[in-house]
């Protein structure tokens, strides 16, 4: 098992999750029901952990990598992982895939999201889950991110640029509509009455007023269980769609540095600058995000990638959207780019290492 020094001064992980959603608490209605699945689904492996709990992760970093701190800030994305990244369609219809999930976005180091995005792809490759070791795995995700940096950034879409990329990540169900929606169907009612702002969230995201639509929840992520999430189902000229709207607070990365929420949500300010081609069907409204929910719009699970080319080009891609969006804060691109150009060997796989060893203590404490 691996241990920690016993001299860091840190609490339990059973600690800081109370403490933490005791603080969410005072800021959203939390949904027991989604976090009792979430304390569940937190013991089920070492990657599902590393989702759950980005509020420890940023409690841990700086005793384990504060090094890293020390770097040009961006807009981050914050809660950067292998599993955090999906596809949704653009105004000209086409398939685009890149990052799926701000709700954590804050002004951060650059390195920080390197560091996430390499922990997480190192639990994947521990898992089996990606082909690669994981001096391989961090050189792909520094080799895109530097490319992008390099290209001024360019979306990634999935067409004759990207079709072996599209083989790798898509499975026959997410474009099955008939699959699709006869699972949504399933998705129980709310705990409670939806809140009037999420109503109305929803009605402005319809296509049309006054269609009448059916609100149901899903258990979407991990992280961001327990905050109110909703889906409004609907038919429109002879068939099924879709909107989901979610709740959302200050990033962990407030409650980390104790500071008070300042209800200042930067979900759309780094949408908006990031080199993207972006959903039309995406926007923050208050403190509800919404999207379009259907067939190829939405997070991707990450499946067993067994040739190691595949898996290469997979963090490869990773690491040149983390640019895309990184990108977004200009004024900060010839910083970071002197700043990489000074980290010398693996400090990026030696740092994520650090970090995994952690996120490993913390999962087995919690699953005893």
């Amino acid at each position: 098992m691996t241990k920690r020094d016993p001299r860091l001064p840190l609490p339990s992980i059973r600690l800081a999750t109370r403490r933490y959603e005791a603080w969410l608490g005072h800021h959203v209605p939390v949904v027991k029901r989604d976090l009792r699945l979430k304390h569940r689904l937190m013991k089920s492996d070492r990657l599902t952990f590393l989702r759950a709990t980005f509020y420890r992760w940023m409690q841990n970093l700086p005793l384990f990598c504060g090094d890293l701190t020390v770097a040009p800030f961006v807009l981050a994305v914050g809660d950067l992982h292998v599993e955090n990244f999906g596809t949704w369609r653009d105004v000209e219809d086409r398939l685009v895939w890149g990052i799926n999930d701000f709700d954590e976005a804050y002004s951060l180091p650059y390195t920080l999201d390197l560091l996430r995005l390499a922990t997480s792809a190192l639990l994947a490759c521990a898992d089996q889950r990606l082909a690669l070791r994981p001096r391989a795995a961090c050189a792909a995700l520094l080799e895109g991110y530097g490319a992008s940096l390099r290209a001024g950034g360019r979306p990634i879409i999935l067409s004759e640029h990207h079709a072996r990329l599209r083989d790798l990540l898509y499975a026959k169900q997410h474009d099955d509509p008939l699959v699709f929606w006869k699972n949504a169907e399933k998705f129980p009612a709310p705990e409670t009455k939806a809140r009037p702002q999420a109503v109305s969230a929803i009605e402005r995201a319809l296509p049309e007023p006054y269609l009448g639509y059916r609100i149901v929840t899903r258990t979407g992520g991990v992280g961001s269980l327990g905050r109110p999430r909703y889906v409004a189902l609907a038919e429109w000229h002879g068939a099924k769609i879709g909107r989901e709207v979610k709740m959302l607070t200050s990033s962990a990365v407030v409650w980390a540095a104790r500071k008070p929420p300042n209800g200042d949500f930067l979900y759309e300010a780094t949408l908006r600058g990031a080199v993207r081609s972006p959903d039309p069907f995406l926007r923050v409204d208050g403190n509800w995000v919404a999207r379009r929910y259907g067939p190829q719009s939405g997070r991707l699970s990450l499946t067993r990638v067994s040739k190691r080319d595949d898996a290469y080009r997979l963090l490869r891609a990773m690491g040149w959207e983390t640019a895309n969006v990184h990108l977004g804060s200009k004024n900060s691109l010839a910083a970071i780019q002197r700043d990489l150009r000074k980290r010398r060997g693996d400090w990026l796989l030696d740092a994520a290492k650090r970090m995994a060893r952690d996120v490993e203590f913390d999962w087995r404490d919690w699953s005893r």
